[in-house]
């Protein structure tokens, strides 16, 4: 892992240290995310900015935003402080509520496999009495 104080950092160093693919790093510099600086050599060169940039996107996937989602808040770190911090409240409440949506569907279909798991265990014990029941036997 990349010592804490230094200047910048190689592809391979962030990829490493944030336990990512050298490939998602490339990814999100070719869909904007993140604009590293180049060597003469044309290697990456990420700055601690670029690094706090990366951690942010790595964050924002953790709670489910999507990466243009991702990539207003990032671009919000442009414009002032209050704008930056209603925007990600805008963020974080449709977040929200698509994470509430999705656990009353859960519910919904969990009561539902319970209801179906109910039923079916009823059904095979009628149907298992009524065997037993017939006088038939199974012979092995």
């Amino acid at each position: 892992m990349p010592p804490k104080n230094k200047d910048y950092y190689t592809i391979s160093e962030l990829a490493e240290e944030l336990d990512i693919s050298t490939r998602t790093i490339r990814y999100y510099e070719e869909i904007g995310l993140l604009s590293p600086q180049r060597t003469p050599g044309n290697h990456r060169i990420f700055t601690k900015k670029d690094r706090a940039r990366l951690k942010i996107i790595l964050r924002g996937k953790r709670l489910g935003f999507t990466l243009e989602e991702i990539k207003q808040i990032l671009d919000m770190y442009e414009v002032s402080e209050p704008e930056q911090i209603r925007l990600t409240l805008k963020l974080a409440d449709e977040k929200l509520k698509q994470i509430e949506d999705r656990l009353h569907d859960l519910k919904i279909l969990k009561e539902e496999l319970l209801d179906l798991i109910e039923r079916l265990s009823r059904r095979l014990n009628e149907l298992e009495s009524t065997k037993g029941d017939s006088g038939v036997r199974s012979e092995t």
